[in-house]
């Protein structure tokens, strides 16, 4: 095989480390630059489709991060005043998939695995290394990044943004991030209180026009792990009041009324975006995760999505590095992702959005009863949970030519 430079993955998260441990296994050389010091621990995100499970399986990492959280073979939409609307089964896909439920558990409890897969197979990461810009050739990318030391300069062969929301790389290659931001600040607080006896499944949404909220269980320090709430709340009101504990114990209060006060684990707040970068790639330079798409919670779309985008471009990527496809390969991997992304993740979160916080009475009612009359029937719940559990948007990206 001929020499070639290093890919070079800017971000050490789930989607920058996939895509390294993906391009390790295939014998391409590839070096990872993080910002941070350390792994860093984001509590957002940690619940998980079947068909991301499936290609964590496919790296070695599918059965260690199993071992670490909840299964979740049901979930629920419920209506605050109604009460659960539907409760559906993931059983009915186990024809499907291996993996026949949600999957609970912290993203930073993954990165670990992923990083320590990455260096088994003789990868290595670069800590403390902010990336700068960039610029290309025929041939390759020379990249800058800041280190305690000063400026370092490297060369690869492509480079890959898998640095976030933000990220400096998707700005160096002039890529617009087309779409909106929310209005609302998203409240996320981790409870000390047992909601399974309430009625609650694992993972729940309850609709309400003014008071909608979603629930996910995860393992915490667990056992008994930890009930996480998230709430919409006011943009308006400063971050500080937001976070106050009374504040945040009036909110749960509303949402459940306890006959004592809430203990809260753990509380942050985050604004909520809907955007997809309007190219996913420029010449050697390409983007991947939140770099190149954000979506709001509600489905748990955003994470399993970048994902899916890491696994895609690995297969794309890899045969264009050694030389066994055209350059021209690269362009298929952001046709398929950013359709996929852009049909089923941004039209199906905002949609899940909408219905929780419907206002119209009667829009309102009919959705729910929709959702009901789907749920009755088992070929339609069946067809329902294979879009929501995101087999149909994989299944879609790959008929993308």
């Amino acid at each position: 095989m001929v020499s070639r430079a290093p890919v070079i993955v800017v971000g050490g998260g789930p989607a920058g480390l996939v895509v390294a441990v993906g391009l390790a296994l295939r014998n391409v050389a590839v070096t990872v630059y993080e910002a941070e010091p350390r792994l860093p621990r984001d509590l957002r995100a940690g619940s998980f489709h079947p068909p991301t499970l499936e290609m964590l399986d496919g790296i070695g990492v599918g059965q260690d991060f199993l071992a670490l959280g909840y299964r979740v073979p049901r979930w629920q939409i419920r209506g605050r005043r109604e009460g659960v609307i539907v409760e559906w089964d993931l059983s009915l896909i186990a024809d499907l998939t291996p993996y026949p439920f949600r999957f609970h558990c912290e993203q930073f409890k993954l990165t670990p695995l992923l990083l320590a897969r990455f260096q088994a197979l003789g990868g290595t990461v670069h800590w403390q290394r902010r990336f700068l810009d960039a610029t290309q050739d025929g041939d390759g990318v020379v990249a800058r990044f800041a280190t305690p030391d000063g400026i370092e300069t490297v060369r690869g062969s492509y480079l890959v943004g898998a640095d976030g929301g933000r990220s400096p790389v998707r700005h160096t290659m002039n890529v617009a991030f087309e779409g909106f931001t929310w209005p609302e600040r998203f409240l996320v607080a981790g409870i000390d209180r047992d909601l399974a006896p309430e009625g609650f499944t694992m993972n729940a949404y309850v609709s309400d026009p003014s008071d909608w909220s979603a629930i996910f269980k995860m393992p915490h320090d667990g056992p008994p792990g930890l009930w996480r709430v998230l709430f919409p709340t006011d943009a308006e009101v400063p971050e500080e009041q937001v976070l106050d504990a009374d504040f945040v114990e009036r909110t749960l209060q509303n949402f459940l009324p306890w006959n004592r006060r809430y203990g809260v684990e753990h509380k942050s707040t985050y604004r909520v975006h809907q955007r997809v970068a309007s190219e996913f790639r420029r010449g050697r330079m390409l983007l991947v995760g939140d770099a190149a798409h954000v979506n709001n919670p509600l489905g748990a779309f955003g994470l399993n999505g970048a994902l899916h985008g890491a696994f895609n471009l690995v297969e794309k990527l890899a045969p264009v590095w050694r030389g066994d496809a055209p350059e021209i390969f690269l362009d298929r991997y952001a046709r398929q992702r950013r359709a996929a992304n852009i049909e089923f993740v941004q039209a199906q979160s905002i949609r899940n959005k909408e219905l929780l916080q419907e206002r119209d009475t009667s829009q309102r009612t009919r959705r729910l009863d929709e959702l009901r009359h789907i749920a009755a029937d088992r070929v339609s719940h069946k067809a329902y949970l294979v879009k929501s559990s995101m087999i149909w948007s994989v299944q879609r990206a790959a008929e993308v030519e």
